[in-house]
């Protein structure tokens, strides 16, 4: 089936006019992966189409200098949606809709420092190579009290478990209400649920290629934020917020397709898996130490990736168990694909899907080839077992991540040079400050003993 064509600026400005939207979102994101937005208001609808608006990218983490600050924002014009209304109080307000911006320079250049255009450049990259890169999502979050003032309590809104049920699942009617707002935007919800840890939740909704999931992925995060706030609530995405529970993963399905099919299916092959499957795990395999720091781009981050929470610590695949990297869910033909474990709901899902995609195709060309897939349960598993089965283990925190990012030569010259030295720049600073820093932990353990 032939999608239809995107929409023309001329048929937004009568969508705009027809469905009284009185503003217009133009949304973008910066390198750590916050989204952010210009709002324009209807006199300037046409303008906006054009990608005529300026913003200061000086004042964006790791855009540009002052002296160079100047930038457009280009609409992707097959983006476009109207905002569901959030709340009683937005009646009579005045509509929104939004569309999500490619960041160019003056000229009309595509900005190298733009996440957008980092994934952009690998998908072309797998397209002419023959592949289009599909990727399903799997994004978990934590529902949180607010005090009276409206300040962040860290005490989950319940106590349920995975799949509970009302009334100990309270986060059922939230659920709900998200999932309706993004049915109103577009998207196919697939599944909603109550996650492992209490307060946990998890929506996942139907797989895209890779740029239109990205950009699913930063509307998912909004709309959930957003919703969770009408009822008083915070919504965090944080990987690890509380100590002793499993915490928040962004677990990512990832397939190609190659003229309508499947590229990694073939049943005549070891597990079902075709060669450009093979190839393409040894390629995530490969550089997954170099990418942690852009899939897990947090001091917490490597909270969450510990023994015995369902978080991978080794490098390793599997079709069967799920303390690997890697793991091949049951299902073929069409379904076949690799669930990429490591990645976590805070890393900027343009940056993430990028460096995947450059992994998994340098894995192609170099046609590099797998260890053995691992069944058993490599928590469990010693050392010694570990070296021989060839499993090594993922950074064990951010400063750690950032050297073997450094070390990555594939993963950064995927990002580019001015991602690498904006983005390096920023986590060397929050590690220093993390270091710095005396934690409640260290006070407890040892002010009354030295």
């Amino acid at each position: 089936m032939i999608p239809p064509p995107p929409p023309t600026a001329q048929d937004l400005l009568g969508t705009l006019r027809q469905e009284g939207v009185e503003f217009l979102r133009l949304q973008f994101t910066d390198i750590l992966g916050t989204t952010k937005n210009v709002e324009v208001p209807q006199s300037q609808f046409e303008k906006a189409l054009r990608g005529d608006v300026t913003f200061d990218g000086s004042a964006v983490e790791g855009f540009t200098r002052v002296e160079e600050s100047d930038m457009l924002l280009s609409p992707d014009l097959s983006t476009f949606l109207i905002y569901p209304q959030f709340s009683r109080g937005d009646e009579g307000r005045g509509r929104v809709a939004r569309l999500i911006c490619d960041v160019t320079l003056p000229d009309g250049t595509p900005f190298e420092g733009d996440p957008r255009f980092v994934l952009k450049r690998q998908v072309e990259r797998a397209r002419e190579k023959g592949f289009e890169m599909y990727v399903g999502t799997e994004p978990e979050f934590f529902l949180f009290e607010r005090d009276a003032g409206g300040g962040v309590n860290p005490v989950t809104h319940d106590k349920a478990g995975y799949f509970d049920l009302a009334p100990v699942d309270r986060g059922e009617r939230i659920r709900r209400e998200i999932a309706g707002k993004l049915v109103q935007m577009g998207f196919e919800i697939e599944a909603a649920h109550h996650e492992v840890a209490p307060g946990q939740h998890e929506i996942d909704f139907r797989y895209a290629p890779a740029l239109e999931t990205a950009d699913r992925i930063a509307t998912f995060k909004f709309v959930v934020k957003r919703v969770a706030l009408e009822y008083g609530l915070l919504a965090s995405f944080l990987p690890k917020p509380i100590v002793g529970v499993n915490g928040s993963g962004m677990h990512c399905h990832l397939s190609l397709f190659r003229e309508g099919q499947n590229a990694f299916a073939d049943p005549e092959g070891e597990h079902g898996l075709s060669d450009t499957a093979r190839h393409f795990i040894a390629g995530i395999l490969e550089h997954a130490e170099g990418m942690a720091a852009i899939t897990n781009p947090l001091v917490n981050s490597y909270k969450r990736l510990v023994p015995g929470y369902e978080a991978p610590v080794n490098v390793a695949w599997s079709t069967s168990n799920r303390t690997a990297l890697i793991r091949i869910p049951a299902k073929r033909g069409n379904s076949t694909r690799a669930e990429v474990r490591m990645p976590d709901p805070s890393c900027n899902p343009y940056l993430a899907l990028a460096a995947l995609l450059a992994a998994g195709l340098d894995g192609i060309e170099g046609q590099m080839e797998p260890p053995p897939a691992i069944q058993r349960n490599i928590f469990r598993m010693t050392v010694r077992e570990k070296r021989h089965h060839r499993i090594r283990e993922l950074p064990a925190d951010l400063r750690e991540a950032v050297d073997e990012l450094e070390k990555d030569p594939v993963i950064a010259r995927a990002l580019g040079e001015h991602v690498m030295e904006h983005f390096v720049a920023a986590k060397r600073a929050e590690w220093r400050e993390y270091s710095a820093t005396v934690h409640p932990w260290e006070l407890e353990r040892y002010l009354d003993l030295v």
